[in-house]
């Protein structure tokens, strides 16, 4: 799904137009970056929780060639699933 057809969904199901069902969707998008930036979890009851794990430097290889590569750490996110998007998804 795209976010164009996210959009029309939500306008859908919510009685919005589609200009303001895209203004409330980057609204949310841009609040969940922002608090992840800060190191914040953000957890939506029954959908799941976004958070930031810190993944330390460490050595990789190059698959082609073999040689050794460093790859600098980094802060990577991370999403779990609430108990009603696993259910929903699986039946």
């Amino acid at each position: 799904m795209s976010k164009q057809q996210l959009v029309e969904m939500i306008a859908e199901k919510a009685g919005l137009t589609k200009a303001d069902a895209s203004r409330a969707l980057d609204a949310t998008m841009e609040s969940v970056t922002e608090a992840l930036k800060k190191g914040e979890k953000v957890s939506l009851v029954g959908f799941g929780t976004f958070a930031t794990s810190k993944r330390p430097a460490r050595e990789g290889r190059n698959p082609r060639t073999g040689e050794t590569v460093k790859i600098a750490a980094r802060t990577a996110v991370t999403f779990k699933a609430g108990s009603k998007l696993k259910d929903a998804v699986n039946k």
